[in-house]
């Protein structure tokens, strides 16, 4: 993948001008450049020299008034599912950038390629050619935080055909929102949704099995892809000295956990060869979103896995966690079957988490405009992410339409016997749940000893205000606070100025019964309210956690448009009563109407 299409140029460039812009720029090249009308194409030595030449010149090198775009050159036959993304800001969460991708098709696979540029690189593959080839089209020029991305296609001659992979070169393995089996071809008779809910397993092994786990020239490794129909991702060179190293297993469950046990045999075998270890355990690496309900309340869940398999098993803390590593390390201890019957039930676990969170999300995506749920997730990828940095409470999340994140306050009414689960051994939950969400999270005093109900006190943007409060549903789903198929319904509450709360009401309760049909929540103004010292007033919301999310952005829309009409001198609305509540036929100070609109 060495030869480069030039583009964007300008109709006088010369080929000596861009032979003296890649000797100026020490880029190597072999033959001629072929000129065309408008770009060009030129070989490299070798791919590094051709993604070197990428990096140095596409979107940055002007020639004669326009900057030159450089890519790799693919014929259309060649033009398959795997694109190559370049120009990201390097600070951007995954999370963030699946979401995106996301937007497009069903991502299969999605590596990181290790590069000397500032910005970083990914390799996609989507489930389809016509996902890949609408990517291409959506995504190329996309400005994401004033970088302009920058996406070709890579030649894919021979994926269809090829059961492994080999060893890894330096990617960051796909997971998350992507990770459907990659092994089969689109022809392979898999059922569809194999393809998008199915999850890899992934084993952390010593780095010193690792070797006699591929076999010579690749025959073990390929041997095990082969009898259990799996394609195995090697990720040998990870994380470069480190004891351990990860494997990805793609398969139908069985697939993966046939060759779960093909690989503990290889490295119990090879230990006691070698006489390097008198135990091996199987260590199973599964994302922090799902590891709460492996867990169960209490530890029940973990306990009965246990029980049933007569295994030990123990999972790795979450100050382990990092905004590089979202993974647990779940390491099962016992004789190799029974290891393997901990597997098949700790990954069906994982799986089940898994398929109800994107089962969720993609019955929702479309609700709340402006909030990418791709992006953000049901339930967080990490608790235990940096902050984000000062001035950018967001972390990088491209949410232009909000502009400058503006700070919102929301009060979340929990059950009082949840607080302990909120809050966390030693204040440790809500502290990563607030570096998480890069919200502040405060839980209120109780307003009487035999109060039933607790008040949260979130502050922080939209997303902040997203990610904390559906990570608060999350745990109160997840420590069964509410029944197994029971909705978790909480009630909000936002304030509003009192001169804006008619707008939210609107003329004969109008505005307040769409929203109430629009978002499935309950949203009531009370009555009788006298306006704080800050001269607002309280808007209740009632509903499950999307329901809540849509009322709330609804609800903001409406003051943004009031403040946007007071600052223009227009007052808050078209009526000629300026504070808005005459209009409901009650007086403009104290509030004294109250909306209980019907349901739908």
């Amino acid at each position: 993948m060495n030869k480069l299409y030039i583009g964007n140029l300008n109709e006088n460039v010369t080929a000596e001008d861009l032979v003296k812009t890649f000797d100026d720029y020490k880029i190597p090249y072999s033959g001629q450049f072929l000129m065309k009308t408008g770009y060009a194409f030129v070989d490299c030595p070798d791919d590094q020299w051709a993604m070197k030449a990428i990096e140095t010149f596409s979107g940055k090198v002007e020639l004669h008034g326009k900057r030159i775009e450089v890519e790799h050159s693919v014929p259309k036959k060649q033009r398959t599912r795997k694109l190559q993304i370049r120009n990201i800001p390097p600070h951007l969460q995954w999370e963030v950038l699946d979401g995106l991708l996301a937007q497009y098709g069903t991502v299969e696979n999605c590596e990181q390629v290790n590069t000397e540029s500032e910005t970083a690189v990914v390799n996609v593959t989507y489930g389809t050619r016509e996902h890949a080839r609408q990517a291409i089209q959506k995504l190329n020029g996309y400005q994401f935080e004033n970088n302009a991305l920058r996406v070709s296609y890579i030649p894919d001659e021979t994926s269809e055909l090829d059961g492994h992979r080999g060893p890894d070169n330096g990617r960051r393995p796909g997971y998350g929102p992507r990770g459907g089996p990659r092994g089969g071809s689109p022809g392979s008779g898999m059922p569809s949704k194999h393809q998008h809910t199915d999850i890899p397993l992934r084993l952390l092994v010593p780095t010193q099995y690792v070797g006699a786990i591929i076999g010579k020239e690749g025959a073990t490794i390929r041997n095990i892809t082969k009898q259990t129909q799996s394609k195995i991702d090697v990720h040998r060179k990870e994380n470069a000295g480190a004891a351990e190293k990860p494997i990805s297993i793609h398969s139908t469950p069985e697939g993966c956990s046939a060759a779960c046990r093909m690989i503990l045999d290889i490295m119990h075998q090879e230990a006691k060869d070698t006489k390097t270890a008198d135990e091996v355990p199987l260590k199973i690496l599964a994302h922090n979103n799902f590891v709460g309900r492996l867990i169960g309340k209490e530890g029940r869940n973990l306990k009965k896995v246990e029980q049933d398999t007569d295994t030990k098993i123990t999972i790795s803390p979450l100050q382990d966690l990092t905004l590089y590593n979202p993974e647990r390390t779940i390491t099962v201890k016992g004789p190799i079957e029974a290891c393997c019957l901990a597997e098949v039930e700790i990954m069906k676990k994982v799986r089940e988490a898994y398929d109800n969170d994107i089962a969720a999300m993609n019955q929702q995506t479309h609700l709340i405009p402006g909030l990418n749920l791709g992006a953000l997730g049901l339930f967080p990828p990490s608790s235990a992410m940096p902050p984000p940095p000062p001035g950018n409470s967001t972390a990088g999340a491209p949410y232009g339409s909000f502009g400058a994140p503006e700070q919102e306050t929301v009060h979340v009414y929990i059950p009082a016997q949840a607080v302990g689960a909120i809050i966390g051994k030693k204040g440790q939950h809500i502290k990563q749940l607030s570096r998480f969400a890069g919200a502040s999270i405060k839980i209120a005093p109780a307003e009487a000893p035999d109060s039933k109900m607790r008040m949260v006190i979130v502050t922080g943007p939209p997303e902040a205000q997203f990610k904390a409060q559906g990570r608060i549903y999350g745990k109160l789903k997840e420590e069964n606070f509410f029944g197994p198929k029971e909705e978790v319904k909480l009630e909000t509450h936002i304030k509003v100025a009192a001169a804006a709360a008619g707008r939210v009401i609107g003329k004969g309760g109008k505005t307040v019964n769409e929203l109430q049909n629009l978002t499935a929540a309950e949203v009531v103004v009370p009555r009788e309210q006298t306006p704080d010292e800050n001269d607002q007033v309280i808007v209740k919301i009632i509903g499950h956690f999307y329901a809540s999310q849509l009322a709330q952005r609804k609800i903001r829309d409406i003051l943004t448009q009031v403040k946007q009409q007071q600052k223009g001198g227009m007052g808050v609305g078209p009526s000629p009563h300026p504070q808005g509540l005459t209009e409901m036929g009650g007086p403009p100070q104290g509030l004294s109407q109250e909306h209980q609109p019907r349901r739908k």
